[in-house]
Formats: C-alpha cells, sequence, structure tokens
C-alpha cells in the first residue's frame, strides 16, 4: 500500500502576515535565547521565507535599473543576529528584518547601495553612502570638488524631494584637511554619508504591492546611488602599467 505524500510546502508570498508584526513586537520585549529558540520556525516562516521573497522580486526589478547590485537574495538578507562582541548592549536579536544590496566588488566594504527594513513600528527605504570607509570618503569627497553641482541636482529633483528625506550628512564641523574652505561644494564635502531615507508604516508590509512600492523608491534613488559608487568603482580599476613614462 502506498503512503500518503505529505504536501509540498507553499512558497513564501512577497509581503507578511499580521503574525509577523507581531513576532517582532514580542522579540522586543523579549530578546533573549530562551524565548527566541523555540520560536526560530515561527521567524523563519513568517518574517526570513517571506523577507527572502521580497528581496527576489526586488532583485529582479534591479535588473532595469541597478544591475550591478543585483546579488543572490540569501547574500542581500541581513541575520537577525546582533554582532555584540563590541558593544555593550548585549541583546542578541535585532528587532527589524533589513537587506542591503551592495555594489558588485564592494561586497565586503560600504560603497553606495539600496536598503530598507522592517520593524513592528515603521519601513525604512534608504539608499546611499551610509558611513563609507577612510578610502571611499575620501574619494566621493574628492569627486564631489567637480561634482557637487550635478550631484545636488540629484538630490533636488522634485520627484525625489517628494518621496525622501535626505541622510543626515554627520558632517564635520571644518573642511576636512586639504579641501579648499571656500568651495561652493563644501557643505556637501563636510558630510560623512550622503543618501536619501524614506519612512513608511509597518502596515505597509502586509499589502502584497510591498516589493513594488519599494522598488519603485529604489528607482528614484538610483541615480544617487549611481553618483556615489563613480568614484569609488573607478578606484577598483586595475591600473594600466606605466611603460618608458607613459600610461
Amino acid at each position: 500500500m502506498a503512503t500518503k505524500k505529505s504536501p509540498a510546502p507553499q512558497a513564501a508570498v512577497p509581503y507578511f502576515r499580521p503574525a509577523a508584526l507581531t513576532f517582532l513586537r514580542n522579540l522586543a520585549r523579549h530578546n533573549d535565547r530562551e524565548w527566541f529558540t523555540p520560536r526560530k520556525a515561527e521567524f523563519e516562516a513568517e518574517l526570513k521565507e517571506p523577507m527572502l521573497a521580497v528581496i527576489r522580486k526586488i532583485t529582479d526589478a534591479m535588473l532595469d535599473f541597478a544591475p550591478s547590485h543585483v546579488r543572490p537574495a540569501e547574500k542581500s538578507l541581513f541575520r537577525i543576529y546582533r554582532d555584540t562582541r563590541f558593544s555593550n548592549d548585549k541583546r542578541p536579536y535585532k528587532t527589524h528584518i533589513a537587506a542591503w544590496w551592495s555594489h558588485q566588488g564592494l561586497q565586503k566594504t560600504s560603497g553606495a547601495g539600496y536598503y530598507f527594513h522592517i520593524s513592528a513600528k515603521e519601513i525604512i527605504i534608504a539608499a546611499g553612502a551610509y558611513m563609507p570607509e577612510k578610502d571611499q570618503l575620501a574619494q566621493i569627497r574628492h569627486w564631489l570638488l567637480d561634482n557637487h553641482a550635478e550631484f545636488r541636482k540629484l538630490l533636488q529633483k522634485p520627484a525625489v524631494r517628494k518621496a525622501f528625506e535626505e541622510f543626515e550628512g554627520n558632517a564635520l564641523s571644518r573642511p576636512p584637511k586639504g579641501f579648499p574652505a571656500e568651495h561652493p561644494g563644501m557643505d556637501l564635502i563636510r558630510c560623512r554619508q550622503w543618501g536619501l531615507a524614506a519612512t513608511l508604516p509597518a502596515a505597509a508590509a502586509l499589502d502584497p504591492k510591498l516589493a513594488a512600492t519599494v522598488i519603485r523608491y529604489f528607482k528614484l534613488a538610483a541615480p544617487v546611488v549611481d553618483a556615489l559608487n563613480t568614484p569609488i568603482a573607478a578606484a577598483l580599476q586595475p591600473q594600466k602599467p606605466i611603460l618608458f613614462g607613459l600610461r
């Protein structure tokens, strides 16, 4: 007699159920391994798998407007576990689920990219260079010396200003060493991060159009991300060998 096969598990849909937000609210209250460990399967079903489905749908769309940021969904998804090694805050879990699309070749550094996360309180959609490392910071600043006006135009497009707020620049109080103090782009050059962010209500995570919403925001921000990555990507290009004093 043939044994009855159990039904195949259904593929996750690219949005969330109310149980996902309930889980995140409870995780914020019970941020410890004793609470999370027996509920790990619930986390994976209600949060991890739907998030991967959202990421895949967004990544497919990025082939059209951000092909250099296309990568496997599992590589874009952040772990729920916090790195507590150098933090006084020893809570083991994040209280949001997040994804980051880095530029190809910059996966192990920062560069400029695309980000969004879902918590029980809100959705954050962001794009840009967030606290780039020292070399990248210098590359962007030197690029802004000649391109500040064009970059400012990207930030000030009406559709961009309607959808986003600019990052707080975490700016230096004075010009960086070696940069002309009276430069017309100094307000941008003094910054240590550049980009755009938008906040949506957490309930938007329950909308079947969630991925389409994030895609719409990312498309608007794509020229800003591309501009910020221009000097960083250029620095990665192999230099032609010098031959007889000529390149």
